[in-house]
């Protein structure tokens, strides 16, 4: 693939990050409150300014004359489409094919291909890193003073749910972006950069593990620990048994030391084991959703049964178990009885509404990715270890991705931020060499 020519040194730093920067405002629209466009899968501002990172992608693709991508990143990030444009043509309706194609196009190939683009080296990559840290610790924040001050979403009774700008009608929208920032910052940490510049992201990682243990998000605990994990080996075994101690010290300190919601902490953690032997609620939907989608998916096997389908089959497959809705209220919203029109499983939603064909096309191409991704950090480990840090922030950004799929899907204001993340894993997977040791 063809790349653009670095820059001179002499350049200035706002021209030097110029390709760069529409990304990066993109997650900072993830900072304003949300509107009620961005319930009940409405546009948001977001959706608007990934719309304007693809125009100007395409701009400079032009007016560069380069061509964009190689055979092999072609391929990765356009497998997507065939399942997709069949699974749209076969939805109940024009109206609900065409926006599910759009929602799709503008998540899993559009942004991820323009984010690439416009990444053009390390530098830039670190720059959208940091401002992914940035954004977690301003929702971070925020959720932070939601618990202390009783002005959160609901739980159990009492708004103490930290939740950020993304209201109760998406507990997950800053539990998602926390845990971002979370891996984004352990990669920085555990990279080959400047002793101060690793020192900062090590700190910033500590100091988000308390606004997402306030999230409540029993889903973004697992997917956090099982990537920070991933991290830590990659990186070295003799420095992940130094970070483990250091965080199971600073846990300790801000749960059992501090007494940071404690009982309803441990009620939630201890609540992961229960899945099986006395569900809530809660999983019992989850469950009973995810046996629904399988059964769509046996009726329409190869093709599924549509975009925007699995609402409209929900109650002819579902059983009597699954309950009327979710309830939300708090973080300045009154009482609201959410429909569920999801599995909350990524790959289920994809199965049953695009069918076996659908998936192996999505999940393939994601799969691709980590599997590019993780070869190219095993050889900057061995090579290339100034570029250690960008390896682990973009692998580690796919392994939570991936992970958290297996009970969540797409939806809400946040899921802007996934074809971020998607496009940040795609340029360290599928870039030229040179852009990775730039």
């Amino acid at each position: 693939m063809l790349t653009a020519p670095p820059l001179p040194a002499t350049t200035s730093a706002p021209r030097r990050f110029l390709p760069v920067l529409p990304v990066v405002a993109l997650v900072a629209m993830m900072a304003l409150p949300v509107s009620g466009g961005g319930e009940g899968g409405g546009g948001t501002i977001a959706d608007a300014v990934s719309g304007l990172v693809v125009l100007y992608c395409a701009i400079r693709l032009v007016r560069d004359r380069r061509r964009p991508l190689s055979r092999t990143a072609a391929v990765v990030l356009a497998l997507p489409v065939v399942g997709i444009a069949l699974a749209a043509a076969g939805a109940a309706s024009p109206g609900a094919g065409i926006t599910g194609l759009v929602r799709y196009l503008q998540i899993f190939v559009l942004v991820p291909a323009a984010v690439m683009l416009l990444i053009r080296d390390r530098r830039d990559a670190r720059l959208v890193a940091w401002s992914l840290i940035g954004l977690a610790l301003w929702q971070g924040a925020i959720g932070v003073h939601q618990y202390a001050t009783g002005t959160g979403a609901s739980y159990m009774g009492e708004e103490i749910r930290a939740v950020g700008t993304f209201g109760a009608t998406d507990v997950m929208g800053m539990a998602t972006v926390v845990s971002f920032g979370v891996v984004c910052s352990l990669g920085l940490a555990l990279g080959a950069g400047p002793g101060r510049q690793r020192t900062v992201a090590a700190l910033c990682s500590l100091a988000l593990l308390l606004p997402l243990a306030l999230s409540f998000s029993r889903g973004a605990w697992i997917a956090t620990a099982v990537t920070c994990g991933a991290q830590l080996a990659l990186a070295g075994m003799r420095r992940a048994v130094k970070v483990f101690a250091v965080v199971a010290a600073a846990s300790v300190i801000l749960v059992g030391g501090l007494g940071v919601g404690t009982a309803m902490l441990q009620e939630r953690i201890s609540s992961i084991t229960q899945v099986a032997d006395a569900p809530d609620q809660s999983v019992t939907d989850r469950y009973t959703m995810w046996a629904a989608a399988v059964d769509m998916w046996r009726d329409q096997p190869l093709t599924g049964v549509g975009l925007k389908g699995f609402p409209d089959h929900r109650d002819g497959n579902a059983s009597l178990a699954l309950s009327s809705g979710s309830d939300t209220e708090g973080a300045g919203a009154g009482f609201k009885r959410q429909p569920l029109l999801s599995p909350h499983n990524m790959y289920l939603l994809i199965l049953s509404e695009q069918g076996l064909l659908g998936l192996l096309a999505l999940a393939g191409s994601w799969l691709a990715l980590l599997v590019c991704g993780l070869r190219r950090l095993v050889r900057a480990r061995r090579q290339a270890p100034r570029g250690l840090d960008c390896a682990l922030v973009a692998c580690g950004l796919l392994t939570w991705q991936l992970v958290d799929f297996a009970y969540a899907d797409i939806g809400g204001p946040s899921t802007a931020l996934t074809a971020v993340l998607f496009g940040l894993g795609a340029w360290w997977a599928l870039a030229s060499e040179e852009a990775g040791e730039r």
